[in-house]
């Protein structure tokens, strides 16, 4: 049995507009990477060279590793070793993918076999560290790869292979985010909800399900409409309604918030003018006097053992 393993988790995106905490999609932007190491002391401990916690209690890894030591009666000490290339705060699952490589690290490391539902279950941990409760949609994402939809309550993930021409322009803006960035987001969300407007999100993000199906990329870049989060959420960014309003002047297909933001994410597919759609955002921040970075990415594949 091996003493040590790495895997990389993809970055991921939620809600995708109106499947909020229900839909996740794996973006190939950015990958974690979560080393775990078997050692004679029997303690878990964090090396790693980014600005995240290092005390075991507090880290999306940690969490997960010491969970599932927990569940699966290891005795071994571990260290971890965490690579961040997933930027933190900016609502593309940062700690889900730590924690979903940890997850599937820990699976692969004990050979544990462990069915899509328990990883997921296993990695869900790990959010509160971050996010303060236990949200499946990114980590489902990230473990899984590709179009995910959560239930819960018994937790039971769906997942979808999607078109193999969708693609995506993510526009990160460069603002500094709040510590508890995902209690903010998530705080400005109503407590009461109009039925016309839950009747609506529930037909597009049907409609996204069916573009999954179908593998229609144009069908779920339309479907992208959300009446109820992105026009709550949207004070948080500035800037956002000329950003949309420019993405879909250059042909974006739909766009919402990645996530809880602050960034914002365009559908589109592989003959779309994507490069457009790029400049298109950045001047929309711009107009807000917001300097960003743009990302053109696909769908990726889940966690995997690093090669």
């Amino acid at each position: 049995m091996a003493r040590s393993i790495t895997v990389v988790a993809p970055s991921s995106t939620a809600n995708l507009g109106p499947g909020f905490d229900v839909f996740g999609l794996a973006l190939d932007a950015f990958f974690d990477e979560v080393t775990l190491t078997k050692k004679i002391t029997k303690n878990v401990s964090i090396q790693t060279g980014d600005d995240i916690p290092t005390n075991p209690d507090k880290n999306t890894a940690g969490l997960v590793v010491k969970n599932m030591m927990k569940k699966f009666n290891i005795k071994d000490g571990i260290e971890i070793k965490i690579k961040k290339n997933v930027p933190a705060g900016y609502g593309m699952g940062s700690s889900a993918a730590s924690a979903a490589a940890a997850a599937v690290a820990f699976d692969k490391l004990y050979r544990l076999k462990l069915d899509g539902n328990l990883l997921v279950e296993c990695a869900g941990v790990g959010e509160k560290a971050s996010a303060g409760a236990i949200h499946y949609d990114n980590v489902a994402a990230s473990v899984l790869g590709g179009f995910v939809i959560v239930r819960t309550n018994p937790l039971d993930i769906i997942k979808i292979d999607p078109p193999a021409n969708l693609r995506m322009v993510i526009g990160v803006p460069h603002l500094k985010v709040p510590k508890k960035k995902t209690k903010v987001s998530r705080g400005v969300i109503p407590k009461k909800i109009n039925f016309t407007d839950s009747i609506l999100n529930l037909s597009n993000a049907s409609a996204i399900v069916a573009g999954f199906m179908n593998k229609d990329s144009e069908l779920i870049g339309k479907s992208i409409k959300d009446v109820i989060v992105e026009p709550a959420r949207k004070q948080l960014i500035p800037g956002f309604s000329k950003v949309k309003e420019n993405a879909l002047k250059a042909g974006a297909l739909g766009v919402t918030i990645s996530g809880a933001g602050p960034s914002v994410i365009a559908f589109s597919n592989s003959s779309g003018n994507l490069k457009k759609i790029s400049r298109a955002i950045s001047k929309g921040f711009i107009s807000a006097k917001i300097q960003s970075q743009t990302i053109i990415c696909k769908p990726s594949i889940g966690a995997s053992i690093k090669k």
